[in-house]
């Protein structure tokens, strides 16, 4: 019996040992908004700012980007030793309680994605890897979700109902994907129509509609996680679909609509010509990967025609691969 569990052990160590080098947790997160201060809009970029935000992210989103394809082909590759190292990776970091010294509100208002992005990275590997790191994997995702459960309760007014909080909802769903958790589950629900519910009649975020030329291009950056959060909630027996009149249905039919029209309608809301140019085709497939999920619960000729002709569709804050993830053809 000793012998087995020596020859487990260095199996195990040796497919470890193979795995690419974890990149050194981050623990501290600070930096300011990357918008001018002086435009109400915050559609304005400070150079500085931005670049100072830029270099401060930098790991983190290669680690996020790294992942994602890690995720992406060993699970294409069925290889369990190529998911183990995903594990690993993750597990690193969770010792190390990554990500729980956020020091500004800015942080705190846009780490949701990164959460999300690694909770839905974890949902992938730990059930293929079969490893005793999802133990404290789900731990330390569990805390980082407290905290933004906790935050979001008290964050600023406008941004309590648009994209950020649609990404921290996602967060949730991914986390309570993983670990079962009621209470974080119900937040994410709660805070997708809490987003959702402040839409127009036309299915426009009033919220994201106040950002200028930027407009449309928040409405679909809010739109990603909405529909990805509500196609993970749907299986895990929650649905937010007739919440409000069904105002996502309205939020996907207005922003397919505006873009195919080349931004009318936004820049109507916003006093101000869209910055987004040449129609669905016109965008990049990071932006329209979140309709891989939607045509799981909703049928739309005119989006699965366009997504047909790009598939794969890759976006590592949603996950990684879209097409692989909901199962399209």
């Amino acid at each position: 019996m000793r012998l087995l569990c020596l020859v487990l052990f260095l199996s195990a160590s040796s497919a470890l040992a193979a795995c690419p080098v974890v990149p050194k947790p981050i623990v501290s997160l600070d930096f300011v908004s990357r918008y001018d201060a002086n435009d109400p809009t915050r559609s304005t970029i400070d150079n500085e700012a931005d670049k100072a935000a830029r270099l401060a992210l930098a790991a983190l989103e290669e680690f996020v980007r790294d992942l994602s394809q890690q995720t992406d082909q060993s699970i294409t590759a069925q290889d369990a030793q190529a998911a183990a190292c995903v594990v690993n990776a993750l597990a690193t970091w969770a010792r190390a309680d990554a990500l729980s010294a956020l020091g500004s509100e800015t942080v705190q208002l846009t780490i949701g994605s990164r959460l999300a992005a690694l909770a839905l990275v974890a949902a992938q590997v730990i059930p293929v890897a079969n490893t005793r790191d999802a133990k404290v994997i789900r731990a330390w995702l569990t805390r980082r979700m407290n905290e933004q459960m906790t935050y979001w309760e008290t964050a600023p007014k406008g941004s309590a109902s648009g994209n950020l909080r649609a990404w921290a909802a996602l967060a949730g769903a991914a986390t309570s994907l993983i670990t079962g958790d009621t209470v974080t589950r119900g937040w994410a629900a709660w805070s997708l129509s809490y987003v959702a519910c402040t839409a127009q009649p036309d299915g426009s975020l009033p919220q994201e509609m106040r950002r200028a030329h930027l407009a449309l291009h928040y409405q679909i950056h809010a739109l990603g996680p909405m529909v990805v959060a509500a196609a993970l909630l749907e299986r895990q027996g929650v649905s937010v679909l007739n919440q409000c009149g069904r105002a996502l249905d309205r939020i996907v039919d207005y922003t397919l609509t505006d873009v195919q029209n080349g931004g009318v309608a936004s820049a109507k809301h916003a006093g101000a010509a869209q910055s987004l140019r040449g129609g669905l085709a016109g965008l990049k497939d990071f932006q329209v990967a979140w309709g891989e999920a939607w045509l799981t619960l909703r049928f739309n000729p005119r989006l699965k025609a366009e997504l047909k002709k790009r598939r794969p569709l890759r976006y590592s804050k949603l996950g990684g691969n879209q097409t692989r993830i909901w199962n399209q053809r």
